[in-house]
């Protein structure tokens, strides 16, 4: 069984001064950590990465430091579960299209995994899952994996436009997700 910490947006320091007590617990008790991006800070960065104990997947957002040293996407497999992070940056009115879009390019195309895309920007929640042939061409068509679960933790701060923290916890077991929402 791994615990996987899913975050986001976190913005510090410019929206907030830093992260909350109960999420700074949450992902030290992870064996693993995802942030989608918006750390907004090279020290905001540096912490989460010290309390993931180096055990961190990240993505650069619109508003990261062009020089930080992360990847616009990212994949990750876990005991059967393919994670597939971006920000989702653009306007929120396609984000779940860019986002599964996104999912379904980083993904071969007879993966055999359950596959999950996680995404922030838009700071709001989303835990849904969806038809991937509504994204992909005919000529993909084939693939074995049919749906994508696309999650988006929100903001881990509670930044603006959003009015409270909030975070994932994810737990996979032999190719198995289960999925927390927790709030501050």
């Amino acid at each position: 069984m791994t615990r996987i910490a899913i975050i986001a947006d976190t913005h510090v320091p410019t929206r907030e001064s830093a992260l909350p007590a109960w999420v700074v617990t949450e992902i030290e008790a992870a064996d693993h950590t995802i942030h989608a991006g918006d750390f907004e800070s090279f020290g905001s960065y540096e912490r989460i990465v010290d309390l993931a104990d180096g055990d961190l997947t990240a993505v650069r957002g619109n508003v990261d430091p062009a020089t930080l040293d992360v990847p616009l996407t990212a994949t990750l497999e876990v005991d059967g579960v393919t994670f597939v992070v971006t920000h989702g940056h653009g306007s929120s009115g396609d984000w779940q299209e860019r986002v599964v879009e996104t999912a379904r390019e980083e993904t071969a195309a007879t993966a055999e995994t359950a596959l999950v895309t996680v995404a922030g920007h838009t700071h709001e929640v989303v835990d849904t899952t969806v038809d991937i042939d509504d994204h992909r061409s005919a000529g993909d068509r084939g693939r074995s994996v049919d749906r994508v679960r696309v999650l988006n933790p929100g903001s881990a701060t509670g930044a603006a436009p959003t009015t409270y923290e909030t975070m994932f916890v994810a737990t996979v077991r032999n190719g198995t997700l289960e999925v927390e929402h927790r709030t501050g």
